[in-house]
């Protein structure tokens, strides 16, 4: 199963890399506690919290064909203090 699907670049993502969180978008069948344990053994960091939302689905339309685009779920991880990722940008 794919954990990460792409590092979240927007202004409150930026923001909030100065406070040591984290955004991205990841699987939506995964749990808080899944995406710690992921993030903590791949990057090797400790994780203080995990924030997570899903991102409502837009509607798409073709001719006469309705199409609802997959949801996607958005996390914030909080980091210990003295702990970051290097291929985030600080």
């Amino acid at each position: 199963m794919e954990k990460s699907r792409n590092q979240l670049i927007t202004e409150k993502s930026i923001r909030l890399l100065q406070q040591n969180q984290y955004t991205s978008h990841v699987d939506s069948r995964l749990t808080k506690t899944e995406m710690k344990n992921w993030i903590e053994g791949f990057f090797a960091v400790k994780v203080e919290g995990i924030n997570s939302s899903r991102v409502a689905s837009k509607r798409k339309r073709r001719s006469k064909l309705s199409l609802n685009s997959t949801s996607i779920k958005k996390m914030i991880a909080r980091l210990r203090a003295n702990y970051f990722i290097p291929l985030f940008i600080n």
